[in-house]
């Protein structure tokens, strides 16, 4: 598997095994890069490695925008929409949702991302 700490290009500059560009969900900031994704796998969103998600202005402004999307890839990942014990205000939850979904999308590239990256490096 390729090291997704070598790549700082924008996800959406790198192809699939299809050959297509990788999509970005609309809700997420569309220049991630794959040591981004390294970095919200290591150590979640709150550790400092998607601020969007963590920075409340941010994370309601795209759970304004973009709220059903995330519920929606949060079910269809098989997690189930509970309300975090200690939410004090609309912005935590609106970050402890965007960094849920974040972070299950993120563990859920890293995969077939390293594995496009590895093929990519192998055919230079």
């Amino acid at each position: 598997m390729a090291d997704l700490w070598e790549f700082d290009q924008p996800i959406t500059s790198y192809a699939n095994e299809d050959g297509d560009a990788f999509e970005v969900p609309e809700w997420i900031e569309q220049d991630i890069t794959p040591a981004d994704v390294a970095a919200i796998v290591q150590g979640g969103c709150s550790s400092g490695a998607y601020m969007p998600a963590v920075t409340y202005h941010q994370a309601l402004e795209t759970m304004t925008e973009h709220g059903d999307e995330i519920f929606s890839a949060i079910e269809d990942s098989g997690m189930d929409i509970e309300l975090p014990e200690n939410c004090s205000s609309w912005a935590s939850l609106a970050c402890h949702f965007v960094s849920m979904a974040v972070e299950l999308w993120a563990n859920g590239i890293e995969d077939e991302l390293s594995d496009a990256l590895e093929e990519d490096d192998d055919d230079d």
